[in-house]
């Protein structure tokens, strides 16, 4: 392509793109297509001459477009809301022009460097010790095993030769996100020696119980080797005790890791600051700026205060040629760390969003989601029809309608059906129930009220029960 066709081109995706964010409200967040439409719209086989970008481009806008979940929908509610704002689109595009992989230093200085600096000051704004090594990753769940196996190298050193090693057990609450299983699985730990922790009432880890099954699992000769603390778990975003876990962790030896994906985020505010207290003793944190941070998918950032460990268990007695690097005082070769060798140029998106916004600014719309959800949450409890199923701690709202798990999963299914907003449910207390998450950087207090009176309207009113006032201005 030359770099006439390129600009031609480039501008017209760009245009794209403006239009696509301006007008996405009138678009359905969930598209109304069956499984296997696009395959049967798509050739069986690939064009054996180019095709020109204009006819690309209209079959994305005919094709791709009308069989997209949008989940950079201001009414996408459910899971957890994403954005990919305007900077950060903007800086993946830069980071695919440059289409870099820094494996190490050598292979791109700028790249390795800008990474350094953007997880330090994020590191600082979220009042971690200044030595919190940090790396970015895709996801939370590849920066959770990433932990385990460090834990299990620090528990068990010997699997590295040998592969082998004692009963290892591994401790999470039972509202721990499924990553921390299935790491547990890829790790070779087993899923028989994952310990599920009770919760109490607000659906927080009990330390008195997680104390309890560490000596019970001592006395039946297995070996606790890793505890983990969940800051915003994926049900109700509620916070387990970290600090206490940490007391816990310590006393036992265990390494204690902290999955804060999705609420890590929320520590940039003073007022919800304590919710990571205790984490400056943790062994790892795993927190995702692509869930409530404005970046696009995906960049999950893993900080350790145990880098040495986390070297060890992936080195090797004799790196190979293309691997081998000249030391340097300076000089960080991140795939000494990782799993993964090629390392996509993430920290630039990161990089744009951060100085795009600046903290203040990231403040203010963290906020605002949280007051959107709180007057949501009064809204709810105010409805006879409804209640709202746990804390509303950050900005997820769970609540159901008072009537039969059939008749909620019937609600959610109509809601969802509509097109106009997307919610997504889980079980508390054994009870079906209906969440929605508040995320999207241009979600509005007018998304939100619409999508009430929508889910007001989805059902029969309750006989002599007064009718729900619609959502208050902020």
């Amino acid at each position: 392509m030359s770099p006439e066709d390129f600009r031609s081109s480039g501008h017209q995706v760009v245009d794209m793109i403006a239009d696509y964010l301006r007008d996405i409200r009138d678009l359905p967040v969930l598209p109304d297509v069956q499984p296997g439409e696009l395959i049967d719209a798509l050739p069986a086989a690939g064009p054996e001459k180019g095709e020109s970008m204009d006819a690309i481009l209209a079959d994305f806008r005919k094709l791709i477009v009308p069989g997209i979940t949008h989940w950079n929908h201001p009414r996408f509610f459910a899971y957890f809301s994403i954005s990919a704002s305007g900077p950060g689109i903007l800086g993946e595009m830069l980071a695919a022009a440059l289409n870099v992989n820094h494996m190490l230093w050598k292979t791109s200085p700028a790249a390795t460097e800008l990474e350094q600096v953007t997880l330090g000051w994020l590191r600082q704004w979220l009042g971690l010790p200044d030595n919190f090594f940090g790396i970015i990753h895709d996801t939370a769940s590849t920066g959770s095993l990433h932990a385990i196996l460090a834990a299990r190298e620090l528990a068990a050193p010997e699997v590295r030769l040998t592969g082998e090693h004692p009963p290892l057990t591994l401790y999470a609450s039972e509202h721990a996100h499924s990553s921390i299983d299935r790491g547990a699985l890829a790790a070779g730990i087993g899923l028989e020696n994952v310990r599920h922790v009770p919760s109490d009432d607000e659906f927080r880890m009990r330390p008195d119980a997680l104390a309890a099954m560490i000596e019970a699992d001592l006395a039946a000769g297995r070996k606790p080797f890793c505890v983990v603390a969940t800051a915003g778990t994926t049900s109700t975003t509620s916070v387990d005790h970290v600090e206490d876990i940490g007391v816990i962790a310590r006393r036992y030896k265990l390494w204690f890791h902290i999955d804060a994906a999705y609420a890590g985020s929320a520590a940039l505010l003073e007022e919800h600051r304590h919710i990571l207290d205790g984490a400056a003793q943790a062994d790892s944190l795993v927190m995702n700026p692509h869930k409530w941070l404005f970046t696009p998918v995906d960049l999950s950032i893993l900080y350790t205060r145990r880098p040495d460990v986390m070297r060890r268990m992936l080195s090797l007695e004799e790196a190979p040629p293309y691997l081998q690097a000249a030391e340097q005082d300076r000089a960080v070769n991140l795939a000494d760390y990782s799993l993964a060798l090629g390392r996509r140029f993430r920290s630039l998106k990161l990089w744009f969003v951060l100085r795009y916004f600046g903290r203040e600014g990231i403040a203010k719309i963290l906020r605002g989601h949280m007051a959107m959800a709180r007057n949501l949450a009064r809204q709810i409890a105010g409805d006879s029809r409804f209640e709202v199923a746990a804390p509303v701690v950050f900005s997820l709202v769970c609540f159901r309608y008072r009537g039969s798990d059939e008749e909620n999963r019937n609600l959610l299914g109509r809601i969802n059906a509509g097109g106009r907003a997307f919610l997504s449910g889980t079980t508390l207390h054994g009870k079906f129930v209906l969440r929605l998450a508040i995320g999207n950087v241009a979600t509005s207090e007018d998304d939100v009220r619409q999508t009430w009176e929508w889910i007001r309207s989805s059902v029969l009113p309750a006989t002599g029960s007064p009718a729900a006032e619609p959502l208050n201005p902020l």
